[in-house]
């Protein structure tokens, strides 16, 4: 998949997400424009574009899953509103501008993810008005995510991730709780926005195992290559500050196994990925090239 293309649906993403999301004009103002602040005008989409991919590498109607990829970026954003917090990684920048707490405030901010976590599952449950889903299907569906976002899965990730970087994590089981860590914190909702596109194409019990054990292997070269970048990325080129997983005390893949056996681990992964979508039936270049691109990724 060229840039261009990438950039493409990136941009069909961005238009869905001004659509969905209410306008500044709602009262109160200040919240939704808020709530499109954290959402719009930057990142790649990435999960999104899976929804969709996910949908159509199975036979389904890639348009069917526009609800699902809506719901996945506001969760998305949501998580990253709150993981910027003072209290949490205290980020100033985001995606190359003030995070949303520097401009709006402290309180706004985390009400603002409040917002958009209960946004994505108001249009989950529009699916089968929206979308033409099945209300089964539907029903699994918000389970899926709801599970993948909440304490057994990127929520439990991240309170594991602050809670061994303030008690500093023992030797001997940190490779344990590194792997706990990032499989929960970003690889659970990866691997759910891809199933769950899956199920709303009409995939096959075996066909869902193939997109999960994409999405498990996604999630962690995706982890790894971050935590790369976090050490030897630049601040212009991720629109992020770098480095602060180090003074925080974090769990890094690079701290824990060194930084070249670390970019090996993320090959090995993207390896994996590519070996699974051979048993997909559709046409997955989509999810082939973006398994190729997540170790080259800037951001």
């Amino acid at each position: 998949m060229s840039v261009n293309l990438l950039t493409d649906k990136a941009r069909e993403i961005e238009a869905l997400l001004d659509e969905v999301l209410p306008p500044v004009s709602t009262r109160p103002a200040p919240i939704h424009e808020a709530m499109r602040y954290a959402v719009l005008g930057g990142g790649k989409r990435l999960r999104a574009i899976m929804a969709v991919a996910a949908c159509e590498s199975v036979g389904g109607d890639g348009r069917q899953a526009h609800g699902l990829a809506a719901a996945v970026e506001m969760i998305h954003a949501y998580s990253l509103v709150h993981d910027d917090l003072p209290s949490m990684d205290d980020d100033d920048l985001r995606r190359g501008k003030p995070t949303v707490h520097r401009k709006y405030g402290e309180a706004v901010a985390i009400l603002t993810g409040d917002a958009l976590l209960t946004a994505a599952f108001a249009e989950l449950a529009r699916m089968p008005e929206k979308y033409g889903i099945d209300f089964a299907t539907t029903v699994a569906v918000i389970a899926e995510l709801a599970e993948a976002s909440g304490s057994q899965g990127m929520v439990g990730g991240q309170t594991a991730d602050i809670l061994a970087a303030q008690a500093g994590a023992m030797a001997r089981d940190e490779v344990e709780l590194l792997r706990y860590i990032h499989s929960h914190k970003t690889g659970a909702l990866f691997t759910a926005v891809l199933r769950c596109g899956g199920m709303i194409g009409g995939a096959s019990p075996r066909q869902l195992a193939s997109l999960t054990t994409y999405g498990e292997h996604f999630g962690l070269a995706f982890q790894i290559t971050d935590d790369i970048l976090d050490e030897i990325g630049s601040e212009a080129a991720l629109g992020k500050a770098t480095r602060k997983d180090q003074a925080m005390g974090k769990l890094t893949y690079p701290r824990v196994f060194g930084l070249e056996q670390a970019k090996a681990m993320a090959r090995e992964s993207v390896r994996q990925c590519l070996q699974a979508l051979d048993e997909l039936p559709e046409d997955t270049h989509i999810l082939r090239e973006l398994a190729l691109m997540v170790v080259e990724r800037d951001r």
